[in-house]
């Protein structure tokens, strides 16, 4: 089927076929459909307002346009939709029109360009898919913040360097992510500001001759305000790499969550265990169970990191205004939204599901000398020089080591062989402010792992969460 076309009067001979298949993008930009048929209908209900066209014409376009896009659903439904049928999402939906209401249908292309049309189209799609995937963080938050408060005296080791550094809680850990998650959701709120402006009108890139409302337009179709500049509007794609970059910074967020996850999950760890539902089996070794929910995210990460280098490497070198390279910038940005929505809706699925084994996490947090620095805190506070006490305690440490004992096994003759010198010495009081939960507890700056802590920072995000 010839592809139809919004153009071709200076030309004598067609388009070779590979040329139209490499040129088409209504495979992909058909994801557009309902954006472009919502910008035309704004756009005709200007140039009635404007008196370009006759109250009529424009009752005639916009019933014409609500039937195509109705024709459009259903073909999108069932299956039966020709993506050979046209360049794209613009021709298709013009080629419709005027098969319904006759040559009428030309006049809707009246002071407008698939420059600024394309433009107004990747705005409402991303201002909506942005405003969605704000929804599902908020909802992804809510999980976080629940299982925090869950797990606010489930004592776990806390790393560094991938060892075990200090004690702190399975919630103070979450809650980690639960504020990197707040961070992702701000960042897609303030790129917001910039998606939701109007290029309609601008063009191909100079504006029009005839009389233009770009307000009403930029009113109807809910955005802020209209460009100011009809190069930029038609040019510009800053809003498509603010919305990549933010999105590669969730997945960068939740890749490195994932990575934990599957640490967790190993027997190594050993600290939870994933749901039969969000795990899966190995077609020879029968006892595996793969934690592919969260390898998965781990990779697609590079794929979302992906489609912004690809866009930004595409732009780097364009002169003003359209160039056709644009017309890259949809996959990448398609692909990476319905990556980002489907990791959003199974991730808090995975993790309410997970069993959490708090004893095992205990007694990881018991083992490793993780309350060292609660005891050189403890030397410091009697009044010895920090650096001092660190000595101390690294020495206290090796000798415990030899011995294969933790600091809070070390008996009275012990300490005193270790500290005397120092300070006087008693085991029972050390032991308990050794302990796995003195320890946690010990740290009740603001931010801290303490039990009350935590609670406070819950209880102020729950608010927060109310209000949205």
């Amino acid at each position: 089927m010839a592809k139809n076309k919004l153009w071709g009067g200076r030309f004598e001979a067609k388009t070779s076929e590979l040329m139209d298949k490499f040129n088409a993008s209504l495979p992909f930009d058909i994801n557009l459909m309902e954006y472009d048929i919502r910008g035309s209908l704004a756009h005709v209900k200007m140039l009635g307002r404007q008196d370009i066209l006759k109250a009529e014409e424009v009752e005639k376009i916009t019933e014409g346009l609500k039937a195509v896009r109705k024709d459009l659903r259903a073909e999108l439904e069932t299956g039966a939709f020709d993506f050979n049928e046209a360049e794209d999402i613009h021709s298709l939906v013009e080629s419709r029109l005027t098969q319904k209401i006759g040559e009428l249908g030309g006049k809707l292309h009246t002071g407008r360009s698939r420059n600024d049309q394309v433009a107004v189209d990747m705005r409402l799609y991303l201002r909506d898919q942005t405003e969605q995937i704000m929804e599902m963080i908020l909802k992804f938050m809510q999980v976080l913040l629940e299982l925090a408060e869950e797990h606010i005296e489930t004592v776990m080791p806390g790393y560094t360097h991938l060892q075990r550094a200090q004690a702190l809680t399975f919630g103070h850990h979450l809650l980690a992510y639960y504020f990197k998650m707040k961070r992702d959701y701000e960042r897609f709120q303030d790129a917001l500001k910039r998606i939701n402006v109007s290029p309609l009108g601008s063009g191909a890139l100079a504006g029009s001759s005839f009389n233009l409302d770009r307000d009403f337009t930029a009113q109807e179709l809910g955005f802020d305000r209209a460009c100011e500049n009809s190069l930029d509007g038609v040019s510009d794609r800053d809003f498509v790499l603010e919305f990549l970059s933010v999105a590669s910074n969730l997945m960068l967020h939740l890749s490195r969550l994932s990575e934990e996850v599957i640490l967790w999950n190993s027997k190594e760890f050993s600290f939870i265990e994933l749901a039969d539902q969000y795990t899966t089996g190995s077609s020879i070794m029968p006892q595996k169970k793969n934690p592919d929910l969260a390898e998965l995210v781990r990779g697609k990460t590079g794929r979302v990191i992906g489609s912004l280098n690809q866009l930004m490497l595409t732009i780097k070198g364009l002169p003003l205004a359209y160039n056709k390279d644009l017309q890259e910038d949809k996959e990448g940005l398609f692909d990476s939204v319905d990556t980002v929505k489907i990791i959003l809706k199974l991730y808090p699925e995975m993790l309410k599901t997970m069993k959490v084994k708090k004893e095992v996490m205990k007694k990881a947090a018991s083992k490793g000398f993780l309350n060292a620095t609660e005891l050189a805190d403890f030397l410091a506070d009697k009044g010895i020089p920090f650096r001092q006490a660190h000595q101390i305690v690294g020495e206290a440490v090796l000798f415990a080591a030899k011995k294969e004992k933790e600091l809070d096994q070390l008996g009275q003759a012990e300490w005193e062989e270790l500290l005397a010198q120092h300070i006087e010495v008693e085991a029972e009081v050390l032991q308990k402010k050794l302990s796995v939960e003195a320890a946690v507890n010990s740290h009740a700056t603001k931010g801290g792992p303490a039990f009350t802590e935590s609670k406070r920072t819950i209880k102020k995000e729950k608010k927060f969460l109310a209000e949205k």
